[in-house]
């Protein structure tokens, strides 16, 4: 079962909330700290794209070449910067970090699930 794709990319998308998660907590603990610029993870779909990428192949002159994009391009957030310089918006970090949570929540839950209908499924009662 550990070979199974929707797994490792639970796996993965746990992986990344957590590292998200300790950057945010970085980011609201210099929330005062003159200067201080927060950061954040790129978005997951940006690194489903570079793990996943396949490119079309153009077998014959006639075919298009495609296009690339679509609903899942990263969208570039701009933090306020106040007057000692610093660019943390509290109620914006807050938000990721609620946002972060709530991913996490669904991932385990999806992850749960499909093991209890795999145990189901094998005949085991959980």
């Amino acid at each position: 079962m550990t070979e199974i794709g929707l797994f490792t990319l639970a796996e993965q998308r746990l992986a990344w909330a957590d590292q998200r998660q300790a950057v945010l907590a970085q980011n609201i603990a210099n929330a005062s700290t003159p200067g201080f610029q927060p950061s954040d993870l790129p978005p997951f779909a940006r690194a489903l794209e570079n793990a996943a990428s396949v490119a079309p192949v153009r077998t014959q002159p006639g075919h298009l070449a495609g296009t690339s994009g679509g609903p899942l391009q990263p969208v570039v957030e701009k933090e306020a910067h106040g007057p000692d310089g610093n660019g943390v918006a509290l109620d914006a970090q807050l938000t990721k970090v609620a946002d972060t949570e709530t991913a996490q929540s669904l991932v385990t839950t999806i992850y749960k699930k499909y093991m209890s209908l795999f145990s189901l499924a094998l005949g085991h009662s959980s």
